[in-house]
């Protein structure tokens, strides 16, 4: 699992990570490890480690102080409390609740506005924000100004800009 969750993160493609039921333990990491988390109405999260005498694992000791705090971590894997989809959402854990109905769909909506989106671009931003977390802030502007830079040279910017001056819609290639 460690291996797929690293991967995910390291991917310059978005990651959608869809849950409909419970994620408890490796499951709730593997949610944890997503760009977007939609979650359906009826979905519940729980850390379930110490409910076996166990420690997180699977990449919830990193993500999970980092999305929500150290204390409200820690209280997660103290009381094996479940949190409602809603309550997920609140806390920060899941970008989207949806209609149990309207899960699946809401999914390939989502899928398919990233897909049409500018793709490399995405890629960029998903590793400046996890760069973020371990380098100062003028590192960090430095990291920034670079990809921007590389941005430049894509097709696509180019596309973009063009069709923001023409107040167009455009369409990327992920070029």
């Amino acid at each position: 699992m460690h291996g797929a969750v690293s991967r995910l993160c390291r991917s310059p493609k978005p990651v959608i990570i869809g849950v409909n039921g419970v994620a408890a333990g490796g499951g709730m990491s593997l949610a944890l490890s997503g760009d977007l988390v939609v979650a359906a109405e009826s979905a519940k999260f729980t850390m379930a480690y110490s409910k076996i005498a166990a420690t997180p694992d699977g990449s919830a000791s990193y993500f999970l102080p980092r999305m929500i705090g150290i204390r409200r971590a820690l209280e997660l894997h103290y009381t094996n409390r479940s949190l409602t989809a809603t309550e997920a959402l609140d806390w920060g854990l899941v970008n989207r609740v949806v209609p149990d109905a309207e899960f699946r769909s809401a999914l390939s909506a989502l899928a398919r506005e990233l897909a049409q989106g500018p793709t490399m671009a995405f890629g960029g931003a998903k590793l400046l924000f996890h760069q973020s977390t371990q380098e100062s802030l003028e590192t960090q502007m430095e990291l920034e100004a670079q990809a921007i830079a590389r941005s430049g040279h894509t097709e696509d910017f180019k596309a973009g800009v063009t069709a923001f001056a023409q107040k167009k819609t455009v369409t990327f290639h992920g070029r």
